[in-house]
């Protein structure tokens, strides 16, 4: 199977063709980067030129394509100036990928967030819940994707996660652990609730997901429960032997971001089990084996 991936210099790009690769299939790597790291087949494009798209999947003629490339910088999304391209990346660009799939008759998974909704109770987010209210900009063009890749396509997956971390690229556990080495105490976040997705897994789940055609809108995140941000550090500071203290605060209590965060990030992800699909590990295993 031919997959093309965007976004493949990403934490989960990255780990897409990675596992593509160790699967067997034929992984196309494209990015907007000038070059790629890894010794394989790359090709470097731009998803806001709806010519450069066209072009690329219909000469490359994928099975499936694995949009990952995204404007993923919530805060700045919110600067006016960052506004026309954070729109132009997150939904034109997405437009113009779900159009070309159309073409060329490729099955296409779209990889979303839980920033779609309102972020507000306690109870998880069921995949089917169309209660959409985003509270940043960030979301706001996340959903429009969704939307542009619904209208162009009956052959596609949108896959909504949260929480993302990986061995490639920067993350938050990334960020604790070089925080540990400076500080003896860090302040982090109570009252926003959610569940940590490896992306090593998460791209597992995905070309499990190529290989059937059991198409939908899917919430995948790693199993082990919900937690917030000051549990989830505290975790890695206890696996690493880190003796650094979490200091939990409020939201508002934390300040400085610009864009507005969820405080429920709850996510179910049942319908993955019912469709036949294994769940993703759980998020503490993952911890003590990196």
């Amino acid at each position: 199977m031919k997959v093309l991936v965007t976004g493949a210099n990403g934490q989960l790009g990255w780990d897409m063709i990675s596992e593509l690769k160790k699967r067997g299939h034929e992984p196309i790597a494209t990015d907007i980067l000038d070059s790629f790291e890894q010794d394989r087949e790359y090709i470097k494009l731009d998803i806001t030129d709806e010519k450069a798209v066209h072009d690329v999947i219909t000469k490359t003629k994928p099975d499936a394509v694995v949009h990952c490339a995204a404007w993923t910088a919530v805060d700045a999304a919110e600067e006016e100036e960052n506004k026309p391209k954070v729109y132009a990346i997150n939904v034109l660009g997405t437009k113009y990928i779900a159009e070309a799939c159309k073409e060329v008759d490729c099955k296409m998974i779209y990889i979303s967030t839980d920033y779609v909704f309102s972020g507000e109770g306690t109870e998880p987010w069921e995949p089917d819940c169309e209660d959409f209210a985003p509270l940043n900009y960030y979301g706001e063009t996340k959903l429009e994707g969704e939307f542009a890749v619904k209208k162009a396509l009956t052959k596609y997956y949108i896959v909504r996660t949260s929480w993302v971390f990986g061995s490639h690229g920067n993350n938050f556990v990334k960020t604790m652990l070089r925080l540990a080495e400076t500080h003896k105490e860090v302040r982090v976040v109570n009252d926003q609730i959610g569940t940590p997705t490896y992306t090593p897994d998460l791209a597992r789940l995905l070309v499990d997901m190529c290989e059937t055609d059991k198409y939908g809108v899917y919430h995948a995140t790693n199993e082990g429960g919900y937690i917030s941000w000051a549990e989830f550090a505290e975790e890695i500071f206890r696996v690493a032997g880190k003796d650094t203290k979490v200091t939990p605060v409020t939201t508002e209590e934390y300040g400085i971001s610009k864009a507005k965060r969820p405080s429920n990030s709850r996510m179910d992800t049942g319908t993955l089990e019912i469709n036949g699909f294994s769940l993703l590990r759980n998020w503490n295993v993952i911890l003590q084996s990196l």
